[in-house]
């Protein structure tokens, strides 16, 4: 056999050999798999469920609500599952995965969700729905000795021990950004690994260092047991900031709004009906707890849990999203304003470069969901019961929480308040030798009127400051009638006037700061 033959007939054994492997894994991979589908199917049956949504969350509490059986059961009735997968509290990776459309629905934080898009210099996603509010679940802890108030944390030594990217370092953020803290370093920011690494550090910390302690229950109740322990701050003293809500990927909300409308439907109808039970929500946390695996609790840290969280309803939700005026919207603020504020937080305590949303807060929600559900009457009351037990809904709209008004205090009572710190606001500008506040200085109190709207449950003195040299009955008058100027125009803004009380400082000193005027919040004792 010639060369030319032997060379021919091993290049078509190559050939062969090369189809004949093709042929293994076209069968292998899409033969045999094509075939073993429908035997599955042939063998099968049709699912209940004629939809699947996937929603990315993690096992804190306030989502018990998400994974409850009666909101399983409500969407099991319409052919929907919604399955909650738990990202363990990775907000990037969250986000990610709505940009990849891997997820349709996420739950964040405002703060969490604006921070994280701006690192993927994206917003894949648009809110439908306000969840809950912390209300005092995240606090401030120190060591009484060293740092007994806000304003203690004004020093080069302080610092603030937290998790970064969890809802207690936007409290802290929220903290630097509205208080008089000039001296606190540029590194302020101390890393820790969760609350109850934020607890062993507390526990083991010198109390005479100048640090405070930012974390949430159960271990803001485990350290204020702590004789030495004292509560600087906690997230039930503002208003508007750490504030949890539903996203849904922009492009499934735009092709699947129905669906979407069935969730939060049903959403109101599971927060409506274990409210309406005296003992629903501690139930539910408890169970819900013990399912996620997250931090073991008891029916008294249950309990307290509840009272830290503040779920929204459905009135609370229409007031958000701008569709309840007047008295209906009990004071809450629109989503626009909300993000707003948060966003301007982020920039003022570096978190952000730059504002990435100027003018376009409005873009990150999406109203239309709930305005169709108003329009259409609805009330979560007036469908079947979804808990065993509970009875019907009483026809009424679910009432907004009203919003908190501070009662006037006796003379001895102001002097009882316990400070809290100094507001952050440029110096006034007055006409000189007079309480005449020039046009720039009346613009930055209207802005303050606007912050003290969020810090709902402090009291306000406003000491008015003169210079030391001149007459000092003259320079106590006028400091006096200059803090009085910056009241009556924080009031005509709106502020309410038994949160006010103006004193004048001691003159002293001859530079510019020593004419001005300082704004220092205060609580009633703890």
């Amino acid at each position: 056999m010639s060369e030319e033959k032997v060379k021919g007939i091993l290049a078509a054994a190559v050939i062969w050999i090369l189809i004949i492997g093709l042929l293994a894994v076209a069968a292998k991979f899409l033969i045999l798999p094509y075939f073993q589908k429908e035997l599955v199917k042939e063998t099968g049956s049709e699912s209940q469920y004629k939809h699947e949504i996937k929603l990315a969350a993690d096992s804190f509490s306030g989502y018990c609500l998400l994974r409850s059986p009666a909101m399983q059961k409500l969407l099991k009735s319409q052919g929907i599952k919604l399955t909650i997968q738990d990202d363990g509290a990775d907000y990037a990776a969250r986000m990610k995965a709505l940009a990849k459309q891997d997820v349709a629905m996420a739950v964040f934080t405002i703060d969490s969700f604006v921070l994280n898009a701006v690192k993927l210099n994206n917003f894949p996603a648009s809110i439908v729905l306000v969840i809950d509010e912390s209300a005092g679940a995240d606090a401030i802890v120190s060591h009484k000795d060293s740092v007994g108030s806000i304003q203690d944390l004004d020093d080069p030594q302080a610092g603030l021990v937290l998790t970064p990217g969890s809802p207690s370092e936007f409290l802290a953020r929220t903290i630097i950004a509205h208080f008089n803290l000039p001296r606190l370093p540029e590194k302020w920011l101390i890393k820790a690994d969760g609350a109850a690494d934020v607890y062993k550090a507390f526990v083991g910390a010198d109390p005479k260092q100048k640090r405070a302690y930012v974390l949430w229950e159960p271990y803001v109740t485990k350290a204020l047991s702590n004789k030495d322990a004292h509560l600087l701050l906690d997230s039930s003293k503002l208003k508007g900031y750490i504030v949890d809500v539903l996203v849904v990927e922009r492009n499934y909300l735009k092709d699947h709004g129905e669906l979407v409308s069935a969730v939060v439907e049903a959403y109101l109808k599971t927060a409506h009906s274990y409210a309406q039970q005296s003992d629903g929500m501690k139930t539910l946390v408890l169970e819900d707890a013990g399912q996620t695996g997250a931090e073991k609790l008891d029916a008294a840290a249950a309990e307290n849990m509840i009272k830290r969280i503040e779920w929204k309803n459905t009135l609370e939700n229409y007031a958000y999203f701008g569709l309840a005026t007047g008295k209906d919207d009990s004071g809450i603020r629109n989503l626009e304003e909300i993000i707003t504020n948060i966003t301007e937080v982020l920039v003022k305590t570096g978190a952000l470069s730059e504002n990435p949303l100027a003018g376009k807060a409005h873009t990150l929600f999406y109203a239309k969901i709930l305005a169709d559900l108003k329009a259409a009457d609805f009330h979560p009351g007036k469908a079947m019961n979804v808990i065993k037990g509970l009875g019907p809904g009483t026809g009424e709209l679910d009432k907004a929480r009203p919003k908190t008004v501070l009662p006037p205090l006796a003379d001895a009572e102001w002097k009882a308040l316990a400070p809290v710190g100094a507001l952050r606001i440029e110096p006034l500008a007055f006409a000189r030798g007079t309480a005449r506040i020039n046009l720039q200085s009346e613009r930055d109190l209207d802005q303050l009127a606007t912050r003290l709207a969020s810090w709902p449950q402090y009291y306000l003195r406003i000491e008015g400051h003169a210079r030391a040299e001149g007459d000092p009955q003259a320079n106590l008058q006028l400091a006096m009638e200059r803090a009085q100027a910056a009241a009556d125009r924080l009031i005509a803004a709106g502020v309410e006037p038994n949160r006010i009380r103006t004193f004048a400082a001691p003159p002293g000193g001859s530079e510019g700061d020593s004419q001005s005027v300082s704004f220092i919040v205060g609580s009633p004792p703890y």
